[in-house]
């Protein structure tokens, strides 16, 4: 077999390898008298059928399963010979081949890229942390009560008020025309819990118990509909029931009723609950930072394939949330083909970014031997089957039959070790802030929700 590389530009290279006649042939023969030992021919005795009956018989089959071969063995000798790390499946492409003659074929590769050497502990972070002051513990009390609310049908009538909850239907229509998801039988809704549309509620205060009453809005352009955006809606309204709030006494006898000892053991859960969720904002803010470093202090080439990969991935998602909120190229008064252009261009970088990053912290992990265990990875399947109740045989199977969707699990688990492990050598400065400081986020101004606290997407290395 001879392997030849024709080029060598970066991190792709191109080989032209010839597999010689003789030596296809050779494996054909093989094979056909294993065949022979096994395969029945009228006529012959097992293991006495001619190479030659045979060779007509199957000789095309064992061809294909040779040729398969040659082209794996051809394609792995290229690669040990140069000691290269394909990053993708390489392309071959059969140049020539016809019985009796050589086999030739082509093999375009792009290569894993050598990642320079990082001392990790030189690496200097800040890391915001807050504490969770008696303020927010006090308000977090208060909503959990207030989602515990229980409520009083209302001796004497009188209209609702803001706090009430009322027992309404509703049909929803555009131009007298009914509407999919505008209708709703026996909801519940408390007024001012901002529930429904902005507008919605507060057309309701002072309707009375069997009143019909129309509300009349118009959706805005956020909705994910865009069938309804901007469309006037009036919807008609049947109260049947108005509910006043009972007295809510937040005390160890409400603590009581919830299954805890008193009212400071509820506070005590609330303030672990608020600095848990603190102490991940941290960590994640500080995991942001230290990507960006990464990424920063090392740039180096990565396989174009792989970028391509990672940008459409980005790009589908890009266009099906634009899709979803009824957004286009050219909004902003441009030229649609520059604006989207530009965004290609904006959104290459980050493919660009997040694979050098995947890259980086796999050669990390790899080079300080860590893994994801099995243990490891069944708890977080499990954890995932959990959301779906009933259906959790369903989709554990799902992931034993799908290694990508399992890989997609394991990923985050193997980023989040190496994360840990560069935290430990690394030096972190931690800098107390006021929940308030915490929560905005790096990138824009106003408060990040605490349950979707989280390093920007553009962050996400793969591996």
């Amino acid at each position: 077999m001879q392997v030849t590389e024709v080029t060598a530009e970066g991190l792709r290279h191109e080989f032209k390898v010839v597999v010689p006649a003789d030596d296809i042939e050779s494996r054909v023969q093989d094979r056909l008298k294993k065949l022979s030992r096994t395969v029945r021919m009228p006529g012959f005795r097992p293991g006495k059928a001619p190479i030659g009956l045979l060779r007509k018989q199957y000789g095309r089959a064992v061809m294909g399963e040779i040729l398969e071969e040659a082209v794996d063995a051809g394609s792995k000798q290229a690669l040990e010979g140069g000691n290269l790390r394909p990053a993708l499946r390489p392309k071959i492409e059969v140049t020539a081949f016809d019985e009796g003659k050589d086999l030739e074929f082509s093999m375009a590769v792009e290569v894993l890229p050598e990642v320079p050497q990082i001392e990790l502990g030189k690496i200097v972070l800040e890391k915001p942390v807050a504490k969770a002051d008696d303020e927010r513990v006090d308000k977090a009390v208060q909503s959990f009560a207030r989602s515990r609310q229980e409520y009083q049908e209302l001796e004497t009538p009188r209209p609702a008020a803001e706090g009430d909850r009322l027992t309404i239907d509703f049909q929803g229509r555009i131009d007298g025309e009914p509407f999919e998801g505008g209708k709703g039988d026996g909801a519940l809704l408390v007024l001012g819990s901002g529930m429904m549309m902005p507008g919605f509620e507060d057309q309701l205060v002072g309707v009375e118990a069997g009143q019909n009453r129309d509300v009349e809005l118009d959706f805005p352009d956020s909705i994910g509909r865009e069938d309804l955006q901007g469309k006037h809606v009036v919807f008609a309204v049947t109260v049947h029931k108005i509910e006043a709030p009972l007295e809510l006494a937040i005390d160890d006898a409400f603590a009581e009723s919830m299954g805890l000892e008193n009212l400071e053991e509820l506070r005590t859960t609330m303030r672990e609950r608020i600095q848990r969720e603190f102490d991940q904002i941290a960590r994640q803010k500080a995991k942001r930072r230290l990507l960006d470093h990464l990424a920063e202090a090392h740039v180096f080439e990565v396989p174009p394939g792989m970028v391509d990969i990672e940008f459409e991935s980005i790009w589908r998602q890009l266009e099906q949330e634009m899709k979803q909120t009824g957004q286009a190229f050219g909004n902003d008064g441009g030229e649609t083909g520059e604006d989207e252009t530009k965004t290609r261009e904006e959104y290459r970088q980050i493919a660009d970014r997040r694979v050098r990053l995947g890259l980086i912290l796999s050669d990390i992990g790899t080079k300080n031997g860590l893994t994801v265990d099995q243990d490891e990875l069944h708890n977080a399947v499990m954890q995932q089957a959990r959301q779906y109740p009933g259906r959790e045989r369903e989709l554990l199977e799902f992931f034993q039959k799908n290694p990508s969707a399992l890989e997609q699990v394991r990923a985050p688990l193997f980023e989040d070790k190496v994360v840990d492990f560069v935290f430990e050598l690394a030096t972190i400065n931690e800098s107390e802030v006021s929940p308030e400081e915490l929560m905005k986020d790096d990138d824009e101004e106003g408060e990040v929700p605490v349950a979707a606290a989280k390093a920007d997407d553009a962050d996400k290395a793969d591996k």
